[in-house]
């Protein structure tokens, strides 16, 4: 892997994000993998739907696979979203032939609309998601392939539930217990 690879995969991951923020479903459409990608690979069938199928796990949603159902999310993502901003930390961007594999930690800062007789937007919301975003080599460029978004619950400091503490209380192995169930 090289620095300009890595460096050409990290300006797609970019992209996707500032297209989204920007509201440019044009743009993020042109983003994702599209059937006509698949020819890009001298051994692919660009008949064979299954090397081009994109997917999308939204937080919270389930999987949405093909052009149809993830370009259809996007869509509604978008006309009810007044503002988001990406702040993208822990970024680490992983090159393997035609494939790229990105992990990320969004920032996410978000605004519902205005209240009612409101010129101004609702409130903001913030939020954290760890995203794994999957991206394919073709001639023109990297486009994505798959994206999953997680929210994250709590940070690890401030809950249970670490390797440390597990939140749970297990009995303790001297077999005074009993059997453990």
């Amino acid at each position: 892997m090289t620095s300009t690879e890595t460096q050409a995969v990290d300006d797609a991951n970019r992209a996707y994000y500032e297209a989204m923020e920007r509201g440019d479903f044009e743009e993020l459409t042109s983003l994702w993998l599209a059937p006509e990608d698949a020819s890009y690979a001298e051994d692919a069938d660009p008949d064979d739907a299954e090397d081009t199928s994109i997917s999308c796990v939204h937080p919270g949603w389930p999987v949405l696979t093909g052009r149809g159902e993830v370009l259809r999310s996007y869509a509604l993502i978008m006309a009810n979203t007044e503002y988001i901003q990406f702040f993208l930390t822990d970024v680490r961007i992983s090159v393997v032939a035609d494939t790229a594999l990105v992990t990320c930690t969004e920032n996410i800062l978000s605004g519902g609309p205005a209240p009612r007789d409101g010129e101004e937007l609702g409130p903001l919301v913030g939020q954290r998601v760890v995203a794994t975003n999957v991206f394919r080599r073709t001639r023109d460029g990297w486009k994505l392939w798959s994206h999953h978004a997680s929210p994250v619950l709590a940070d690890a400091e401030d809950e249970p539930g670490t390797a440390d503490d597990p939140g749970i209380d297990l009995p303790d192995d001297t077999g005074d217990d009993g059997p453990l169930a």
